[in-house]
């Protein structure tokens, strides 16, 4: 899978995750840890571990002007945390939504960052 369709995975995931979490606040659920939060948050956690180093590869070789490695270490954390944040009733809204729309314009850049760099080889092999 692309680097590009593997960000949109994560990005699909933060919405996700503001949907659980309104529906274990409606509900008034809380999932026990050992048998869903730790097997889902395990499993995105392998997951970036993996696209983090696609996502360097990709930023040492192409060098985008507004994009950097340390941007990406941020929306993972972010991510991290409210992937498990998403199963908890008593996570205050407000800031679980903000953590979430920060790490979604991170990876939105990524993508724009990654297709204005697939345009300009695009224009770069016509020009040749």
């Amino acid at each position: 899978m692309k680097l590009n369709e593997h960000t949109k995975l994560i990005l699909e995931e933060s919405q996700t995750c503001l949907t659980r979490h309104q529906e274990m606040r409606n509900t008034d659920s809380t999932p026990d840890f050992f048998s869903q939060v730790k097997p889902h948050a395990d499993q995105w956690h392998a997951f970036l571990i993996e696209w983090r180093e696609q996502a360097r590869i990709w930023l040492d070789d192409k060098r985008p002007k507004h994009m950097r490695i340390q941007q990406i270490d941020a929306a993972i954390e972010a991510f991290n945390q409210y992937v498990v944040q998403s199963f908890y009733k008593e996570t205050g809204k407000k800031r679980f939504a903000q953590s979430i729309q920060s790490t979604c314009y991170t990876l939105q850049t990524f993508i724009h960052v990654q297709q204005l760099e697939g345009e300009k080889l695009d224009q770069e092999t016509k020009d040749k």
